[in-house]
């Protein structure tokens, strides 16, 4: 009887008229690789058109797509695209590292010959999602939701303050738990950082042995020189 009801509603003319289709998307699924630690592959979006807060009125939404760690930073969306490269270097490439990929969309300044050029010099691979389609980069997307939740339930009755809450929804977004991770974003990047940290050692130690080593043959060859 359920099967039967399920090939009734699907089959009826009207409701496939006029109703949305929500099935999944046809083909196979083709994830984005996964990064082996933070912030070498990110994804990034705008959220744009928000009320003036402080003469702000746009967001760069940033995320990692290994820690799923995020960075909101307010800005305009009048910016220039190498005004947005010294808020790149400010807010990531100083703090975190520099990433080797980035997912973006094709908005001007992901597309502007000065972005092309600077990711050419600086070796990061530039994807461009598909045009309308916004499952190429879903993950940047459900934050964007996230964080206007956030601003409609806590800026002022005025829309005119949410500049001073992007902090605490930064901070709030990236100690909670994921729900793909089971784990904070913070604690995977200290995780990440510690496993980096103990990699730099060791190259530290084979550099260190590599160097007594070294010295001992250059001791041996100067000895061998004072040989009759």
């Amino acid at each position: 009887m359920t099967q039967f009801i399920k090939d009734y509603v699907s089959s009826c003319q009207q409701c496939s008229r006029n109703k949305n289709i929500h099935h999944k998307k046809f083909g196979l699924l083709k994830p984005l690789p996964n990064p082996n630690r933070p912030w070498i592959c990110l994804s990034m979006d705008f959220i744009t058109q928000l009320p003036l807060s402080n003469s702000f009125d746009s967001i760069p939404v940033i995320v990692d797509r290994f820690s799923k760690m995020v960075v909101f930073i307010p800005t305009m969306s009048s910016i220039t695209s190498l005004y947005f490269s010294h808020l790149f270097i400010k807010n990531i490439f100083s703090k975190l590292f520099l990433p080797s990929s980035i997912v973006s969309d094709r908005g001007p300044l992901f597309v502007s010959s000065f972005w092309t050029n600077l990711f050419q010099q600086l070796k990061i691979s530039r994807d461009l999602s598909t045009a309308y389609h916004l499952e190429t980069d879903g993950q940047t997307e459900r934050v964007n939701q996230i964080l206007e939740q956030y601003l409609c339930m806590y800026f002022s009755y005025h829309q005119d303050d949410w500049n001073t809450w992007l902090p605490l929804a930064e901070f709030d977004y990236n100690n909670s738990d994921h729900s793909s991770t089971k784990k904070s974003p913070f604690s995977l990047f200290m995780e990440g950082i510690h496993n980096l940290t103990q990699f730099k050692s060791l190259k530290i130690l084979l550099l260190e042995s590599y160097q007594q080593k070294s010295n001992q043959y250059s001791k041996m060859s100067r000895e061998n020189l004072k040989l009759p």
